[in-house]
């Protein structure tokens, strides 16, 4: 099962955990990182303030280079990578590097139901 990161973030080890969280949450977004990606660590804490600021969207991150899936799935070309889906269905993707904390709240806002 997912495993929070203390804030309201869910580290997914693989696509299955993706598929659960899908399940339960009806908008999720996902950050699609790969381990010594500096933008990636970079975004990592303004997905989290995004996730405390915001009750509309579950907030989730996993590692493209751990599980290929994600990468053929999504088809993810370069990392960091924002997918957002509502109710399991991908309505929007954003893969152009780091993105703040207003970008990233505007994305959401612009893909709102």
């Amino acid at each position: 099962m997912p495993e929070s990161l203390g804030a309201p973030v869910v580290r997914l080890d693989d696509t299955d955990d993706l598929d659960a969280l899908l399940e339960q949450e009806d908008r999720v977004l996902l950050d699609l990182y790969t381990s010594g990606c500096s933008l990636c660590q970079a975004i990592e804490p303004v997905l989290g303030n995004v996730a405390r600021a915001r009750d509309d969207v579950t907030v989730a991150m996993a590692n493209a280079g751990d599980d290929l899936d994600f990468v053929e799935r999504y088809d993810v070309r370069s990392v960091p990578t924002l997918v957002l889906f509502d109710d399991g269905d991908v309505v929007a993707k954003l893969a152009e590097g780091f993105q703040g904390g207003d970008a990233v709240e505007s994305f959401l806002d612009e893909h709102a139901e």
